[in-house]
């Protein structure tokens, strides 16, 4: 493993003689500006026109756009659209908490710092614990007994596409009690977490009671069910394909540091979009390349990949990019047939050979 971290630490350096490590923070700010200016109007349009056809477009405006927000506000919270701390960190107070009411420090905790070291690791990563409502993994099923157990054989497959519709809710939820648990343990709480705070509070006076005002709390609160129901389905159709498929290696344990690169490759899968995609996922198609280079600005990804994808060939690294559609199909798949989980990055080996390089 030693050769390959040397040829990763190559990789970085040609990253930079080729530009790729400079941040294109006016790039990056006109497409959030895009997304947020796509999400008021589809607001504004669901909030002033009655007719029903009218609306639902307007609707798909409005979660489209809170999306874009989403993906572009990801990168930010990496430290990749500005060479400016401070910049990042203000975007991703805009974008989270502030526009779309998720905690800015319980994405720095359990996202940048625990998902993205150790992905797929069970008991660690909780992206990838949905207990009780779903068995991620055959082990969990194994586990189980009576009802349990013919639930997640039986049924979880059944019941996932409603309990997609609420994880936006879910995310949100665990959001604040996060910040509420750091706000009321004085070895924990920073300014940070007030800032969180701020902008939380902010969220719900910006985005419910102020419009409530003007358009009476009935549509307003429609709007916002709606569409953070309908954000739910669309955050699982672009945060799962990286880590969900069967193929995505999934660990009863962190692995050595020293296998660092074998664990991203082997636990991420990267997905194939069109135009539209690009715009929603900010770079998020190209999982391995954002999980390996998370500080690199997501408009350099198509590029990298392609050196990203020669490397794993040279090092016997999986690489792993399916279309869109079929990477969501394989999603779903896995929860009507969990995959084992796997002791160590050892019996991993036969993933080696289940490379699918973009052609």
């Amino acid at each position: 493993m030693t050769s390959s971290a040397a040829a990763l630490q190559e990789l970085r350096r040609e990253f930079a003689a080729r530009g790729w490590c400079r941040k294109p923070t006016v790039r990056i700010l006109l497409q959030l500006l895009l997304s947020v200016g796509v999400t008021i109007a589809g607001a504004a349009v669901f909030l002033t026109v009655p007719s029903v056809l009218v609306r639902a477009a307007a609707l798909v405006l409005a979660v489209a756009g809170s999306m874009g927000v989403g993906t572009n506000t990801h990168n930010s919270s990496h430290y990749a659209t500005s060479r400016k701390k401070w910049v990042n960190e203000f975007l991703t107070f805009f974008g989270y908490p502030f526009f779309l009411g998720l905690s800015a420090t319980f994405w720095w905790q359990q996202h940048v710092t625990v998902h993205h070291t150790s992905p797929n690791v069970i008991g660690v990563d909780q992206d990838a614990d949905f207990a009780p409502w779903l068995a991620r993994t055959g082990n969990e099923v194994a586990g189980s007994s009576g009802l349990g157990r013919f639930y997640y054989e039986h049924v979880q497959w059944l019941v996932l596409p409603l309990l997609i519709g609420f994880n936006a809710f879910s995310m949100t939820k665990t959001g604040w009690a996060y910040l509420v648990r750091a706000l009321l343990d004085p070895r924990r709480r920073t300014r940070k977490h007030w800032f969180d705070l701020a902008a939380m509070l902010l969220h719900y006076i910006c985005l419910l009671l102020l419009p409530m005002l003007i358009f009476g709390p009935r549509a307003v609160l429609t709007l916002y069910l709606l569409r953070t129901v309908f954000a739910g389905y669309l955050m699982f159709a672009i945060l799962a394909p990286g880590h969900f498929p069967a193929e995505a290696a999934c660990l009863s344990r962190a692995p050595d540091p020293s296998d660092y690169i074998r664990l991203q490759t082997f636990a991420t899968i990267n997905f194939r979009v069109g135009w539209v995609g690009r715009w929603l996922c900010s770079g998020l198609e190209y999982q391995i390349e954002h999980h390996l280079f998370p500080g690199i600005a997501y408009v350099f990804y198509p590029a990298v990949s392609v050196l990203m994808q020669d490397f794993c060939r040279k090092n016997a690294l999986p690489y792993r990019s399916y279309q869109w559609d079929h990477a969501i199909y394989k999603c779903l798949a896995t929860f009507r047939r969990p995959p084992a989980i796997l002791e160590t990055l050892d019996t991993t080996l036969e993933f080696a050979g289940d490379r699918n390089y973009p052609g």
